[in-house]
């Protein structure tokens, strides 16, 4: 049984000009870290920060693992689809979302901490542990409420079975890894020539797509930066321009026109992430230019919403800021039958999600893309992500590789 339970505000001071955008001037990278224990084994799970409000995330999620105490983790994972339901429906905290904010993102932390104890009570790494469990027994851990217009339980455990069949010819990228792709070349407050440089060192190790943050207050600079990115990447490199919602609606509209010619791959987040018709009526203008959408999408309603409007290019679902490993499933699968990619935003440093891409690859047959490289933190994590020559080591031990040191 569950019979011990720790949360820590954990806060990480990060170099000069790292993780810097168009919002975050001197971001401080943090998480509200859910330790459950059962036996000999603790599970770890984290929500992503930016400093000041971390303690109140921990306060959510304190309240939340309390609830767990005394079960046990097996029981709890075979039907942990109603026990999400309950939690994130409880009557006093429902009212501060619902489903979005401190309390949810302070669920996230306990749920992700689940989903690592019970891959580490069975002693395989959280990817394997998903791919094998059956279509059923994965949609018993979600919760697909508010979804049934557009996706029932028996249509998601219907689209598992569909996908079943090719698991095995996908297991290959276990091998070779998962694509990468470098947002670190391009933070906001680094200068024109430190972007050049970044640019290059990012291709000489291996990576074939990376990211530009932009949302100045001067447009011409952004346009500058871009064309400088492109300039050094060259044609064949996919470049990706970010914009952390600093846009009207009018802005984004003549800025990304301005910014066609330079090929983005995608844009994300240009305008306020709640004004999903903006976003609708901006995809129609600008396109094919594509948009990627989901950094601050809190829940699978939203993204449902989002993914009904027909302006998501790319899902940027990020299991530290929904409800966890739950939800991100949920919202994979949803993207799924709206035939759109997801590519996390990753807020843990890929350390969980890149276990959640390979089962999203091999068992909902999402097309392996990329995943998001930002290095920042690795050193604080016991066992951090591995890249080499731009690609996603597969993770070999046990659990979601969120062990802090």
């Amino acid at each position: 049984m569950i019979n011990k339970i720790e949360v820590t505000d954990k806060r990480f001071d990060l170099v000069k000009g790292a993780g810097s955008d168009a919002i975050h001037k001197d971001p401080q990278y943090s998480y509200a870290v859910t330790q459950l224990s059962e036996g000999d084994q603790t599970g770890t799970g984290l929500a992503f920060t930016l400093g000041a409000g971390n303690d109140l995330v921990c306060k959510a999620a304190q309240f939340y693992a309390n609830t767990l105490k005394g079960k046990e983790i097996e029981e709890l994972m075979s039907d942990f689809g109603n026990t999400f339901r309950n939690l994130s429906n409880e009557q006093q905290f429902r009212w501060l979302g619902p489903h979005k904010g401190v309390v949810h993102l302070g669920l996230a932390s306990v749920t992700n901490a689940c989903y690592d104890l019970w891959a580490k009570k069975r002693g395989v790494p959280l990817w394997k542990l998903l791919i094998d469990l059956s279509p059923e027994e994965i949609v018993n851990t979600l919760d697909l409420s508010y979804l049934e217009d557009v996706m029932t339980k028996e249509e998601a455990i219907d689209l598992l079975k569909d996908q079943a069949g090719q698991k095995t010819t996908r297991t290959g990228i276990l091998a070779t890894g998962y694509p990468g792709y470098d947002t670190s070349v391009g933070w906001f407050n680094y200068d024109d020539e430190k972007v050049r440089e970044n640019c290059k060192k990012a291709i000489a190790n291996g990576f074939t797509a990376m990211k530009l943050k932009v949302g100045s207050a001067d447009p011409k600079r952004d346009i500058r930066r871009a064309n400088i990115v492109r300039e050094v990447a060259g044609e064949n490199v996919k470049v990706m321009l970010d914009a952390n919602q600093q846009w009207t609606l009018p802005q984004a509209i003549s800025i990304c026109n301005e910014l066609r010619h330079m090929n983005p791959f995608w844009v994300e987040e240009p305008t306020h992430p709640d004004d999903i018709l903006a976003h609708q009526t901006l995809a129609k203008k600008i396109a094919p230019v594509k948009l990627a959408l989901g950094e601050h999408v809190p829940n699978r309603i939203i993204f449902k919403n989002y993914l009904q409007s027909g302006c998501t290019g790319f899902a940027q679902v990020d299991a530290v800021r929904v409800g966890g490993v739950s939800e991100f499933i949920t919202i994979s699968l949803l993207c799924k039958k709206f035939n759109v990619p997801v590519v996390p935003h990753v807020g843990d440093m890929g350390q969980l999600h890149q276990h959640l891409v390979l089962f999203n690859h091999i068992a909902i047959g999402h097309e392996a893309l990329f995943l998001e490289h930002i290095p920042h933190l690795k050193q604080h994590f016991l066992n951090p992500i591995k890249i080499e020559k731009g690609v996603y080591i597969t993770p070999q031990e046990p659990g979601s590789s969120c062990d802090l040191k």
